[in-house]
């Protein structure tokens, strides 16, 4: 292997041999541990090192890596103490993820690392985001992010690619490509001869270095960044190595033809640098020894510290404290008591509008929502008087604009995102489900997004763009889900859901968005989210229900005077309002549940299980539920008339009030 020390010092050649060292100590520790039966699992990076410790050496210390599970040497490059990491491996108290998540499952603003999720791809939206807001600073600024060349077959990585594309994102892309996907060898993962191949097509620049050789890519990156930082776009860094041992240890490398193993054994990171410092006289062997008794020495301190250290102890309160992120602002009531008659469409642009100009960290992101104003208009005008760095058009990327979400969220920005329709979140469900929801939980970092979910059947759109999937989310512990159903409502809720640190499904019926008006106070208000709304008081009978429902339950209670009904709408769906329910069916004795969503897995189950569990003794008739057919949204109206609840609600309240 050739070196090109250039003009560097010899105190920066030695710091970078230590650099490379260290990770290569620790996984040859890790290994014999894991023989000894000290450790469950294992991620080994040997044979990689140079790529991490180039990179991280290379990048400012105030400047976000997002690395990947074979990426130890960013961890110990950016000083993290060795208690620390071992006893996050170990699953301890004085991990970063307190017991909650194991190996590089984490994240740290203090080091400026944001670990993965097992689903590898999302990582790189992430990094969009992180860069976007480094963009809008100005502050010049580089994100690194990660992906193995299994990984970069994920549909995120094109997303994200392109989005940094268009978007002059000043990422860089490194791609470990080392010949394999766990055991599927890269034949069969792409088509293309090297990576830096697909950049062309994206219309990026990509740079490909030997990854085994540290001062290579050590040079590569500080060339790739100065020059990103006067000229901000995403470079792609291709580095070719190897993986010396299986995808995690247990798997093995059987599926590895010998050969290859001797091959790149001969190009080994750490002995192939060792041997050129000697050669050049800037270490000797008592210099070297010395090194690695030092770092010995460190490594069995903390295996000891951290293997003493307590096993985490469950603490059910603590657990469920930490799902969110504290909301330190109170309910906000309007200052000026003017009113003004408004659509819930017009409500809720008020409230985005009103938000944007009250935070300056706050952006829009989705799918011609600029100078098109969004397919519904609800960002009309926005534009022109916020401009296109806070009003965003973005590809149609669902997945990487909701990572970017996050990442704009850890460098301290707030940000709403648009589902052109809620059907489509599908696309982005992963970054929801698995990195917006749990990253609180995992690691204590807020999540400040919005996600805004025109939702709902009645307008004739048939199976893709009336589907009501609120309940995928109501199931995702971290997440709050919202569902107005009056303008007043939407306004005060989306403020609050702005304000909130937490990441919120907030969904807008889109047959109300014009169709319904009510007197709305003009100033700026905040409506508690987790609160239902009385909106009737009765003794018969208690209806439970949101979104277009409540609109439903009114008409009908409206036919029927004789009904004396409580109705509630709940407004939030996570969490919902339970003393409120509770209250209400502990009077009337007898509860009916309506929503517009499928009736097998929609909320009401969870609702009146509930009821049953705490009410019981109260009842005096079974639980209903009325809800939508159990199949997709029809079409026509004939037919999408009787797969929504309207009708049979009415047939079910009376049944129920004669049993």
């Amino acid at each position: 292997m050739n070196y090109n020390k250039r003009d560097y010092s010899n105190e920066l050649l030695i710091n970078l041999y230590k650099s490379l060292l260290k990770p290569r100590m620790i996984e040859e520790k890790m290994l014999v541990l894991l023989r000894q039966g000290k450790i469950s699992k294992w991620f080994s990076g040997i044979g990689q090192e140079a790529i991490s410790v180039g990179v991280a050496n290379a990048m400012r210390e105030d400047e976000y890596i997002l690395p990947m599970h074979r990426n130890l040497g960013i961890f110990t490059t950016r000083n993290i103490p060795l208690t620390r990491l071992f006893s996050q491996f170990q699953g301890k108290g004085n991990g970063f993820t307190k017991g909650r998540d194991r190996s590089f499952h984490m994240g740290s603003q203090e080091y400026k690392i944001i670990g993965m999720i097992s689903h590898l791809g999302p990582q790189m939206g992430v990094a969009d985001g992180i860069a976007l807001g480094n963009l809008l600073k100005k502050n010049k600024k580089i994100t690194t992010v990660f992906s193995g060349d299994g990984g970069a077959s994920e549909g995120d990585f094109h997303e994200s690619i392109n989005v940094a594309a268009v978007w002059n994102l000043p990422v860089i892309f490194v791609i470990e490509n080392n010949g394999y996907g766990l055991s599927t060898p890269s034949n069969e993962q792409f088509k293309c001869k090297q990576f830096i191949d697909k950049c062309l097509g994206y219309g990026m620049e990509g740079v490909q270095v030997d990854g085994n050789n540290i001062l290579d890519v050590y040079q590569a990156v500080l060339d790739i960044s100065e020059s990103m930082r006067s000229n901000p776009r995403p470079i792609m860094l291709e580095c070719l190595t190897f993986r010396m041992r299986g995808h995690e240890e247990a798997s093995g490398t059987k599926y590895v033809p010998k050969e290859l193993f001797e091959e790149w054994g001969k190009k080994d990171p750490v002995h192939n640098y060792e041997s050129f410092l000697l050669n050049e006289n800037i270490l000797n062997e008592n210099k070297i020894l010395t090194i690695r008794n030092e770092i010995k020495m460190e490594i069995d301190e903390a295996v000891t510290v951290a293997f003493s250290e307590e096993d985490v102890k469950a603490n059910t309160t603590n657990e469920l404290a930490d799902l969110y992120a504290p909301l330190t602002s109170k309910s906000m009531t309007p200052i000026k008591n003017d009113k003004t008659e408004k659509r819930l469409l017009d409500a809720i642009s008020d409230a985005m509008k009103m938000a944007m100009q009250k935070h300056d960290n706050l952006i829009i992101m989705g799918q011609d929502i600029a100078e098109y104003g969004g397919v519904f208009k609800a960002t009309q005008g926005f534009v022109e008087e916020f401009g296109k760095d806070r009003i965003r058009n973005t590809p149609i990327c669902e997945s990487a604009i909701l990572g970017a979400g996050l990442g704009l969220s850890i460098n301290g920005y707030k940000s709403i995102i648009e589902m052109q329709f809620a059907d489509f979140v599908t696309c982005g469900f992963n970054q929801i489900i698995n990195n917006l929801a749990k990253t609180h939980y995992r690691w204590g970092q807020n999540v400040d997004v919005v996600v805004r979910m025109p939702t709902g059947a009645g307008v004739g759109a048939g199976p893709f763009h009336s589907q009501s999937n609120e309940a995928w989310f109501t199931h995702t512990p971290g997440l709050k889900v919202v569902y107005p159903a009056f303008p007043s409502d939407a306004k005060g809720l989306l403020l609050a859901a702005i304000e909130d640190p937490n990441p919120v499904m907030f969904f807008e019926h889109k047959a109300l968005y014009r169709s319904i008006s009510e007197e709305v106070f003009d100033d700026y208000y905040t409506i508690e989210i987790g609160k239902a709304n009385l909106l009737k008081a009765g003794k018969d009978v208690s209806i439970i229900t949101y979104g277009f429902g409540v609109h439903w339950a009114l008409e009908t209670l409206k036919n029927n005077p004789s009904i004396s009904a409580d109705l509630i709408d709940l407004r939030t769906l996570l969490p919902w309002d339970k003393e409120a329910v509770i209250n209400s069916v502990k009077k009337t004795g007898r509860a009916i549940i309506l929503h517009e969503d499928c009736l097998t897995g929609g909320i009401g189950g969870e609702i009146a299980a509930y009821i049953s569990e705490n009410c019981f003794e109260y009842l005096d008739a079974p639980i209903i539920r009325s809800a939508s057919l159990d199949t997709p949204v029809p079409m026509s109206e004939e037919l999408e008339r009787n797969f929504l609840p309207k009708a049979r609600f009415e047939q079910q309240l009376l049944q129920l009030l004669e049993y």
